[in-house]
């Protein structure tokens, strides 16, 4: 039991780090302390008043602030947290599950139109729309490199047959993609809704910066068992990106750095074969998951 009197910031802060200390990490925070002066409104001092709002307010901000480069150098918990919100609906029949960021804004009949295009496509397992920004007024495509298989984690909606046979998501980085894969190698279609877009409040990896964020997805490569060759090919093709070297050299390190520290990955065989046929079959130009583009960057 760490104590702590949550009405200042240096001492929420002093918490934080004891814990740190003594645990090594912090896994979540939860403000619940409050007071409340019983007295008539016209005999509230100041005193009182400044108390209460650091107590009741700003205590939730500090403690926030304290502990989240922390949550975030661990690797936030999202799919981790989803995956425990799922486990709650054990006994709920559904039949399409929703992940979803906080940061996107879309039009009022999103899921209608994504959901007709399930019922369309019955083999349709994993789909979502369009990640975009706004520029001058206009739509762009987030990433429009990405493949036309590939649904951003951001906003995913899942067929509960499909997550059923691909057993939900596994809790690591690049998770997003290995229920792709697993989709796919079963027999379901995964996409991109190129024509339902989804407004992005906040440029992808722009809390950890550029070099951090292509660390990380280096690593998301490497627990999807991505071939050495077609990596190579990956980084290749980023070279040039602006700012120039950074992606691919963060990727290729965030990839080789997996394999040194020994990260975890998913072990089935079968699933790693997979992989490493469509990047094989994408290099030497034949069909693949690779062939659905996502198209135009701007949006019409």
């Amino acid at each position: 039991l760490i104590r702590c009197d949550v009405g200042g910031r240096a001492a929420v802060e002093a918490m934080v780090a004891a814990t740190l200390e003594r645990y090594g990490r912090v896994d979540i925070a939860i403000h619940n302390a409050g007071v409340c002066e019983m007295s008539a409104i016209e005999a509230l001092s100041d005193e009182v008043l400044e108390t209460t709002l650091a107590i009741n307010m700003k205590a939730a901000v500090w403690l926030t602030q304290a502990c989240l480069p922390h949550f975030r150098k661990q690797g936030g918990g999202v799919v981790e947290a989803f995956s425990e919100g799922v486990a709650a609906l054990e006994e709920v029949e559904w039949d399409f599950l929703v992940k979803f960021d906080a940061d996107l804004s879309f039009g009022a009949d999103y899921f209608l139109e994504c959901l007709a295009k399930f019922v369309e496509d019955q083999t349709l397992g994993i789909g979502g729309g369009v990640i975009c920004q706004e520029t001058g007024g206009r739509l762009r495509i987030e990433s429009p490199g990405d493949p036309g298989f590939h649904v951003r984690g951001a906003t995913k909606i899942y067929r509960k047959a499909c997550w059923d046979d691909i057993d939900g998501l596994v809790c690591l980085p690049g998770w997003d993609t290995v229920d792709e894969f697993q989709a796919n190698r079963l027999g379901w279609r995964t996409r991109t809704f190129v024509d339902v877009p989804l407004r992005h409040h906040r440029e992808a990896g722009g809390v950890d910066g550029a070099w951090k964020n292509w660390l990380k997805n280096g690593l998301a490569n490497y627990v999807c068992s991505y071939h050495p060759l077609f990596m190579l090919a990956k980084c290749a093709r980023r070279v040039l990106q602006r700012p120039r070297l950074v992606a691919a050299a963060g990727l290729w390190f965030g990839y080789c750095g997996g394999y040194l520290r020994g990260k975890p990955r998913p072990a089935d065989p079968d699933f790693r074969r997979y992989v490493h046929d469509q990047q094989l079959r994408k290099l030497m130009g034949r069909s693949s998951v690779y062939d659905l583009r996502l198209g135009p960057e701007e949006l019409s």
